[in-house]
């Protein structure tokens, strides 16, 4: 009774379509064990035969691989269905073959005598092409897209997942939006994970279809000579033939299935499906389609060539040509005839000041800090902008471009954000009117107020009311007010991007500038001996990894020399790192002659060195050597912190450049020197060692 009800109550919630995989499967398992009458196996074949045409359509209809994700699922169905057909028909073949080429049905005799002309030595080698073309061409080549498709969705993930996080924060997306897309990239995962999987089944399938091929010749020979008492030629022949055609009948079918598979994981996701596109790519080009007419046709006049096949094909390819190109006119000319016949409500023409330019730095602001950018009501926090580029261009260097600033009704009231090129490097928001008590980690009390994070460093802070100030700071809390918090957050943000503010229009400002003290240094040097670019990259480099290039003296100077040896941007940096070791040193030691640093194993020096020789111009880590690498010195790095040391990795020269860019990302309060950059009269310590003890 538990079982009837619980039979009705998956009836009432699946319904009709529910009941049509698990019925599907029985059906076609039931097909192996019971014995089927020569109609029902054509009614059999024939639905298997119409079940691969209907894919193949499907597979190349769909816009997306997605909307046929169903499609690993019916890969091992279908497979499934042609394995039980040949069983089933095996059964047949082999019980009745004896009483002529109908016995396993229409379907069967039909496709071992009119597709191979009733030959069964022409059938066994049609069969074995397709078998071979099937297995080793199309299922094969399909398997690996779908691995590699699978491989780089996997690693694509992080970074679709951030996208999404990114426009959910920035209000271009809804929460519901966001949901939507995160499941489509896990389905899209699965997906081309269960088409590498499945691709398996096809490649089983076409083995199964061999070794059937052989048991039911070597089966029906034994058959019908010992049983039912046939000469040699006719037993070879009746059962060879049925074989041929039950082979035939379910390999066209995979050979269909297959390409289906290979259509969906190969193509390129967009607007258009499979037709369309290789009509609007391949056969709207005018101008190929008339050369290739052209060569075409200089082929047919070669003397022995079918000339008729040769010339209808050039003069159909030459008219789709010229029809083609007479359109593209058409569509060219319509706008012109638009234009000759304006009306008095035409709107202006577009002109370039249309274009507005993006702003290299910005800031936003809600209504409610309006007031603290507004002149009129003595905001001040335009003057500290102005002091932050001072600073800037004081402690990095070059003049970063001006901060553009401007209200955001989109923005919540209280919130700022900051651009650079456009995009959103940093956000955060501001209670008008209240004070940020941020705790550096040794205060002696608790505070009342609104708990936040300091949107600068991260640090625990409090949004307090000016009454409470002066004990926030007996407490050893550092209260700040508003436009200090974006301020300092903006003067951080401005620090860390400096490389990318580094554009060619400041480089060349930069230089005219040196160019008033040193004017032969700079002419000499850009462009006659280095490109503007070069030279760009150069200071891109390090301002990366966090110095400053106040001495462009020595910059220019170390390039003027290497310039003649090498052109290469970060074999140049490694010089002027070279050049400016003291100075580099200096930013990290301030008042130091020892410097405790952490050292590297000689083994794993060793390791790295070989490494980047062995990869030639292709720098990188293996894996397993990169993630123990990134464990010591991460290791080695925390020890350093607890230490109250500064985090300074020393290396050889040769492997600096590859651990600055590799431990960047992971680790970008380290700072890796190398043993050129140090000056000879200061001494060295090693306080923590990667890959062994110190």
């Amino acid at each position: 009774m538990n079982l009837l009800n619980a039979i009705l109550e998956f009836l009432k919630k699946s319904g009709i379509r529910g009941l049509a995989g698990p019925v599907l499967i029985i059906l076609v398992l039931a097909m192996m064990v019971l014995p089927l009458p020569p109609f029902l196996l054509d009614i059999l074949f024939t639905f298997n035969i119409a079940v691969a045409i209907m894919v193949l359509l499907v597979s190349m209809n769909t816009l997306r691989p997605l909307d046929f994700s169903a499609f690993p699922t019916v890969l091992l169905i279908t497979t499934l269905l042609r394995l039980s057909l040949n069983v089933a028909s095996t059964r047949v073949v082999l019980l009745e073959g004896h009483t002529g080429p109908d016995a396993a049905g229409k379907v069967i005799e039909a496709f071992g005598h009119f597709l191979v002309g009733g030959n069964y030595a022409v059938g066994i080698v049609v069969f074995m092409i397709l078998v071979v073309i099937n297995f080793v061409v199309i299922t094969k080549g399909a398997g690996r897209i779908a691995e590699v498709g699978a491989r780089f969705t996997l690693d694509a993930m992080p970074g679709k997942q951030m996208a999404i996080d990114a426009d959910l924060n920035a209000g271009l997306i809804g929460e519901d939006e966001a949901r939507r897309r995160r499941s489509m990239i896990a389905q899209e995962a699965d997906f081309y994970g269960s088409m590498d999987g499945a691709s398996k089944f096809v490649r089983g399938d076409a083995v199964a279809g061999i070794v059937i091929l052989l048991i039911n010749i070597v089966g029906g020979f034994i058959v019908g000579v010992l049983q039912h008492n046939l000469d040699i030629a006719t037993a070879a022949k009746n059962y060879t033939l049925l074989t041929i055609g039950d082979g035939l009948v379910a390999q066209i079918p995979a050979l269909v299935i297959s390409t289906a598979a290979g259509v969906v994981v190969s193509r390129v996701t967009t607007e258009e499906n499979i037709g369309q596109q290789l009509v609007g790519q391949i056969f709207s080009q005018p101008l190929v389609l008339m050369l290739t007419s052209g060569i075409v046709g200089a082929l047919g006049l070669v003397p022995g060539m079918p000339h008729v096949a040769f010339l209808f094909f050039a003069l159909l390819l030459g008219g789709g040509g010229y029809w083609q190109l007479q359109r593209k006119r058409i569509s060219e000319a319509a706008p012109e005839v638009a234009v000759a016949a304006p009306t008095s409500l035409e709107p202006p023409e577009a002109s370039w000041d249309d274009v507005s330019q993006v702003d290299v730095l910005g800031l936003e602001v809600g209504y409610r800090l309006i007031s603290l950018v507004d002149k009129a009501q003595d905001g001040d926090l335009l003057r500290r902008i102005k002091g932050i580029r001072k600073k800037f261009a004081q402690e990095i260097g070059f003049l970063p471009p001006s901060i553009h600033i401007r209200d955001n009704l989109d923005l919540k009231p209280n919130g700022y954000r900051i651009t650079l090129k456009g995009a959103e490097i940093g956000s955060g928001e501001a209670n008008s009117g209240m004070f940020l008590a941020i705790n550096p980690g040794n205060v002696s009390g608790q505070l009342q107020g609104t708990p936040t994070q300091d949107p600068a460093f991260g640090l625990p802070a409090v949004w307090i009311d000016a009454a409470v100030r002066d004990h926030a700071q007996a407490l050893g809390y550092t209260v700040v007010d508003v436009s200090t918090v974006i301020a300092t957050h903006l003067s951080h943000l401005i620090n860390t991007h400096a490389a990318e503010l580094l554009g060619l229009q400041e480089l060349q400002q930069l230089l005219e500038h040196v160019g008033k003290h040193a004017p032969k240094l700079t002419e000499d040097l850009v462009p006659k001996l280095l490109p503007l670019a070069t030279v760009q990259k150069v200071l891109q480099s390090l301002l990366d990894e966090g110095m400053h290039i106040r001495d462009m003296r020595t910059i220019l100077e170390t390039l003027a020399k290497q310039a003649g040896q090498t052109q290469d941007p970060f074999a140049l940096t490694a010089q002027v790192r070279i050049a400016l070791g003291p100075a580099i040193v200096q930013q990290l030691y301030p008042a130091s002659q020892e410097l405790q640093v952490i050292a590297m194993d000689k083994e794993l020096e060793y390791l790295l060195v070989q490494a980047l020789q062995a990869g030639g111009t292709s720098q990188a880590i293996e894996p397993g050597l990169a993630d123990t690498l990134l464990r010591e010195t991460r290791a080695a790095a925390e020890k350093q912190e607890r230490l109250g040391l500064p985090t300074v990795l020393l290396v050889p020269a040769q492997i600096r450049d590859l651990l600055a860019r590799f431990l960047k990302r992971a680790l970008p309060q380290l700072k890796v020197i190398s043993h050129d950059e140090v000056p000879g009269f200061k001494t060295i310590r090693v306080t923590s060692m990667v890959g062994g003890r110190a």
